[in-house]
């Protein structure tokens, strides 16, 4: 390639914060749950990096860029009917078989949606300010013609904060901000925090001995039927060792040690069954088929939530 950028480059990264931050100088953008990814396309050569500097064009054929000489920073999606983001599906086509490959891109085709543009032709526009990388991203967008998805953006904090609830989260640009490759700067991402109320079907042992590592969450489905939807830890260690007592009288005397686990498919993990009348609120930030995901934590237990509320058409709130 003759780019004046070469991979691997690192992207530049977002520091976390728990709340949008405001004013002029800001600029908003959906958080997106997909593979960070930065585009090298050179005419019709396209090479796809990971945020970890790997090589990702492999895996995502179906991934097509107009000819042209610039680089790109986003992030490659998987959409389902809904519109709603399958990271779940993202991970299945890292995979040595081309054939596999090749049906999942036909059957889950990925997208690419752009957020910055780093070089167009022979210059780099690192140095430039946020604002003005965007107008030219938005310049490329139209005259490639749908070549790529174009993230959304808006320069207020209130028309922001409907991606807090209804997409992964926000992430917050400094508008005059050079890009800085590998470096936490210049922006800053809030991530959407979502709670439910669960029954608390059972729990795992702490690596400590006498310890509650997790407990084991469920939710009834449209029939009525308890099901599986994830578990919640990051206890303290205090609470680990008292939520050993407080357990105890609604154990069933059901356990599993050294076999697969029925509360998680095909792992050896040891666990002790409960009666289903104890009720957790828990906060998480991501749900991918049924389950939900990235370190849920329990908020409160619920005394005044009967079991039979704990309904799974929370997960689609």
């Amino acid at each position: 390639m003759t780019l004046p950028l070469s991979p691997p480059l690192p992207p530049q990264l977002a520091r976390s914060r728990s709340s949008l931050p405001e004013g002029d100088g800001w600029a908003y953008e959906p958080k997106w749950d997909g593979f960070r990814a930065i585009a090298f396309v050179d005419g019709d050569d396209v090479h796809l990096q990971s945020r970890n500097g790997k090589p990702l064009t492999r895996y995502f054929p179906e991934l097509r860029f107009a000819p042209g000489r610039y680089v790109l920073d986003g992030e490659i999606v998987i959409l389902n009917e809904r519109g709603g983001q399958e990271f779940d599906l993202l991970g299945q086509r890292i995979h040595p078989a081309a054939s596999r490959i090749a049906r999942l891109a036909e059957e889950t085709p990925a997208r690419f949606v752009a957020f910055d543009l780093l070089a167009r032709d022979d210059d780099v526009l690192l140095e430039r300010p946020l604002d003005e990388r965007r107008a030219a991203l938005e310049a490329l967008a139209g005259a490639l013609d749908g070549a790529f998805d174009l993230t959304p953006r808006v320069h207020e904090a209130d028309a922001a904060r409907p991606w807090l609830r209804g997409a992964e989260g926000v992430i917050a640009k400094e508008r005059d901000a050079p890009y800085r490759p590998g470096e936490r700067t210049g922006m800053v991402k809030v991530k959407r925090v979502r709670t439910i109320d669960a029954v608390v079907l059972g729990w795992r042992p702490g690596k400590e001995p006498g310890t509650v590592g997790s407990l084991i969450l469920g939710l009834h489905d449209a029939d009525g039927r308890l099901r599986v939807v994830g578990h919640s830890s990051g206890f303290s260690a205090k609470e680990k060792r008292e939520l050993v007592a407080k357990l105890k009288p609604y154990e069933t005397g059901e356990r599993g040690s050294g076999e697969p686990s029925r509360w998680s498919a095909g792992r050896d993990l040891e666990w002790i069954g409960l009666r289903p009348e104890l009720v957790v609120e828990v906060s998480f930030d991501h749900v991918s088929d049924g389950r939900i995901r990235h370190g849920a934590k329990v908020r409160r237990w619920r005394d005044d939530k009967a079991p039979a509320a704990c309904t799974i058409d929370q997960l689609d709130a």
